[in-house]
């Protein structure tokens, strides 16, 4: 028996569930089978995303949208030609539809054609008003194709649209580093920080520019102000401790690896640091108990061992 939506009041995940351990069958829009799908796949459940759409379909046969989202779990599981044909059959009921070039050009990026998806994708482009994942998209295949300009123009076109998206913001400045353009990235972080000044992204990034063209006392400034925005960010504190051994700071160094100790579980490279620390203030003892702590921590570091070697044959301990 179907029931209509408003008979059950719960999120339609939560009834589309209970419905499958029961017998019943409750009605949806084709709106709701799309966001139960959507959800399934962006927790990589497949199998229940697949239930979802034979459901949607059954109850909305006609629906492009849950059509396309079959396409995308068949090019998930390398149904290439089944995909194909459904997008051919897609196409002649909506050649307007920019989600059909954008599965076209996931077939064709899966095939290692990016020159052939990138086209795709420019005519998704041309069809549609939301553009933001086309540019991400687009982003991934000219990184793909190892043409860092273009990448880095559409990421950039991405942080417009969305300055709190992280991701795109981290491949922009990836871009740019691939680029040794580091000039370039220190004047685009400059810029993107005068409209979100409390950004500890964009602020940790910016002192790593600083620190690769070793403008330590500027990295310094970079990474208080990440941690002022955020005082339990971890990278922070860590580059900072990286900045402060360049500057001879080693005590104070010390202090900022032992706060990311405090803050999450002990890594093997904060322990690293701290040993390398106390071997320059000429602290033998302590050198040795953090580089032993290194290797327990992560046995297969081979910079660890290296660092117990190394502190043995300069007290000539052979």
């Amino acid at each position: 028996m179907a029931l209509e939506s408003n008979e059950r009041p719960d999120k339609p995940i939560t009834k589309f569930e209970s419905m499958l351990k029961t017998d019943d069958v409750y009605f949806f829009d084709a709106e709701d089978f799309e966001d139960i799908v959507h959800h399934y796949l962006n927790h990589g459940k497949i199998s229940l995303a697949k239930k979802g759409i034979k459901i949607g379909l059954q109850q909305h046969p006609g629906s492009i949208e849950l059509k396309l989202l079959q396409v995308e779990v068949m090019v998930f599981e390398n149904q290439t030609e089944k995909a194909e044909a459904l997008l051919d059959e897609l196409q002649l009921l909506d050649h307007q539809n920019e989600e059909i070039y954008i599965q076209r050009a996931n077939i064709y990026s899966k095939q290692d054609n990016h020159e052939g998806a990138v086209e795709l994708l420019q005519r998704a482009l041309s069809i549609t008003t939301d553009s933001f994942d086309i540019y991400s998209l687009l982003g991934m295949e000219y990184l793909f194709m190892d043409n860092f300009k273009k990448a880095k123009e559409s990421f950039m076109k991405c942080v417009e649209f969305d300055e709190q998206d992280y991701s795109s913001l981290y491949n922009v400045i990836y871009c740019f580093e691939f680029l040794e353009d580091y000039d370039g990235a220190i004047i685009y972080l400059n810029k993107y920080l005068e409209n979100n000044p409390y950004c500890e992204v964009a602020w940790h990034q910016l002192g790593k520019q600083y620190f690769y063209k070793e403008m330590y006392t500027e990295a310094l400034s970079a990474f208080d102000f990440a941690i002022i925005s955020d005082d339990s960010f971890i990278g922070a504190y860590f580059e900072k401790g990286k900045v402060l051994e360049k500057l001879g700071r080693h005590k104070e160094a010390i202090e900022n690896y032992e706060t990311t100790i405090s803050i999450e579980d002990p890594t093997s490279h904060a322990f690293l640091r701290i040993g390398k620390c106390y071997e320059k203030l000429k602290d033998t003892e302590m050198a040795k108990y953090y580089f032993y702590q290194t290797v327990h921590e992560d046995p297969l570091l081979d910079k660890g061992w290296l660092a117990i070697t190394n502190l043995y044959f300069n007290i000539r301990d052979f």
